[in-house]
């Protein structure tokens, strides 16, 4: 299940995610499920037609990720693989970064991230010029409509309809669309 929320220059990207790190850090061992969230660039393109054509967008580069993981053997509820990324570069995250806060309560610090963007983008060493006013506004008056696709999210990921892992033939041990 992948949610876009678009405004001008970013959009903030959605996705349960099915997870097995190949390196793993120190008790981070084992399958995490969960709901990722990174806040992208967007990039309309030129209209491919005429002026009632769809027009074209990019959902481009990462700024910043957010992964409300579980390990898959653990206790629902626990959060207990939650982290974010401050550092992306290019497409690549930065290590992960554990926050107590984050994991004692996600929704609450992730309400609170979100609608201090201009907060975020400071922290994570962003160009403020990524941003518009608009995308400021939009995304603060959005933030409780996002948030709450995040708590659906992680009841559908808790109930086993999404983050399950990909069938036996898949070559890879991540099953998401971010």
């Amino acid at each position: 299940m992948l949610y876009l929320f678009g405004f001008e220059r970013i959009g903030v990207a959605v996705s349960d995610i099915y997870f097995v790190d190949p390196n793993p850090g120190k008790d981070q061992d084992g399958a995490e499920r969960g709901v990722r969230l990174e806040v992208r660039r967007l990039e309309p393109g030129e209209l491919k037609g005429s002026i009632y054509s769809a027009r074209p967008i990019t959902v481009d580069k990462p700024i910043w990720r957010i992964d409300l993981l579980e390990s898959v053997t653990g206790t629902p509820g626990s959060f207990d693989r939650t982290h974010h990324h401050p550092a992306v570069e290019g497409w690549e995250p930065g290590g992960r970064v554990f926050d107590k806060e984050l994991s004692a309560e996600p929704l609450k610090w992730l309400s609170a991230r979100l609608a201090d963007i201009e907060g975020v983008l400071a922290e994570v060493g962003a160009d403020r010029d990524e941003v518009s006013a608009a995308d400021v506004a939009g995304l603060k008056e959005r933030t409780p409509e996002i948030v709450d696709a995040v708590r659906r999210l992680l009841a559908d990921v808790r109930a086993g309809h999404l983050a399950t892992p990909p069938d036996e033939s898949a070559t890879s041990v991540r099953a998401s669309w971010l």
